[in-house]
């Protein structure tokens, strides 16, 4: 038998899975080096500064330094001064983008395409799910998202909302990605209009499909920790548990679901759908969720402008609160001050 060429060795070594923490998060690579790693991010080796398992990287050396499962990196480099959070760059990444917000909302439900721009704005997310419909042929000139909202500045995130079977997301999707060359979408799947549950069987169907085609599908799901390893499993970049029905604004129902989710998962986990009021967005960061979808939350909100804000504030303070750690619960009293020594 011949021995393996250099070359395949070299392809083999950078499609093998490795998880490694990067920047205090869980990811998924094939890169086999440092630098090829920091490409994956879109990011430029010359321009960055490499901890690798608590000792730095010189930069000289990182098209050499081997990546290896397990590995714990930190990246940086130089932003700008000013304000910054108190937990400094707080990214997050999915199918190699990174974003700042943790927030997504969508694009239906306003009053006008105006009012969805001003709501996006207050909420500081920088991506907005979009719904794939027809043309209106007989008003071509009628005002479109695209025209408030730019795709250039703001990731668009087309959705299959509307869809009951896999080949009705997929071939919605196809279109999309024909429409505005996405490929890094959102898919959901829906049981029945009553509940607008998803159908499990046919979304993992369609996972497995849009995955081999070549898109990132980011997956609207029931909160169930083995369906959830399933589509992960069958290629989904992002994990989207439901909170309660969608448009319910009934809150997050099942933490401990939820909870076990993210404790699974190596892809992000987002909360999507059933989000009422910025206190639930706070749980679900607080639940270590990676983010929270929402839209009939703002969109029906008496002032939707103000809703917008809250929930960004929210989703700050959630995450704020899970990195912090949460305080030990108690079956009884623990008194803050010491009743030793009382006069």
């Amino acid at each position: 038998m011949l021995a393996p060429r250099g070359d395949a060795i070299i392809s083999s070594r950078m499609t093998a899975q490795k998880s490694i923490t990067l920047n205090g998060d869980t990811r998924q690579t094939s890169a086999d080096t440092i630098a090829n790693l920091v490409r994956e991010l879109e990011l430029l080796p010359e321009k960055v500064a490499v901890e690798r398992n608590g000792e730095i990287v010189p930069r000289s050396t990182l098209e050499q330094a081997p990546l290896a499962d397990g590995d714990t990196l930190e990246i940086v480099h130089f932003v700008g001064g000013g304000e910054q959070s108190s937990s400094g760059d707080d990214s997050w990444s999915v199918a190699g983008r990174t974003f700042h917000s943790r927030l997504i909302v969508g694009t239906g439900k306003y009053k006008d395409f105006q009012q969805n721009a001003d709501a996006l704005q207050a909420s500081g997310a920088e991506i907005v799910t979009v719904a794939v419909r027809r043309v209106n042929v007989s008003d071509p000139k009628a005002p479109m998202l695209t025209d408030f909202i730019d795709p250039k500045v703001t990731t668009y995130l087309p959705n299959t909302a509307g869809c009951f079977t896999a080949d009705d997301a997929i071939r919605t999707l196809r279109l999309a990605r024909e429409a505005g060359g996405w490929d890094l979408v959102k898919l959901e799947v829906l049981g029945e209009a009553r509940t607008l549950y998803p159908d499990m069987r046919e979304t993992l169907k369609a996972t497995e499909v849009l995955a081999k085609e070549g898109f990132h599908p980011m997956v609207y799901c029931v909160d169930d920790p083995i369906a959830a390893k399933q589509l992960e499993e069958a290629g989904a970049v992002a994990i989207m548990p439901l909170g309660a029905p969608i448009g319910s604004g009934l809150g997050i129902q099942n933490q401990v679901t939820i909870r076990l989710i993210v404790e699974g998962a190596s892809v992000p986990v987002l909360v999507d759908a059933g989000v009422g009021t910025a206190s639930d967005a706070a749980v679900a960061m607080e639940l270590g969720c990676d983010g929270v979808l929402m839209n009939t939350a703002i969109a029906e909100a008496k002032d939707p402008i103000r809703m917008a804000r809250a929930m960004k504030l929210a989703v700050e303070a959630g995450r704020e609160a899970y990195l912090a750690g949460r305080m030990g619960r108690r079956k009884y009293a623990d008194p803050s001050s010491p009743l030793a020594g009382l006069i």
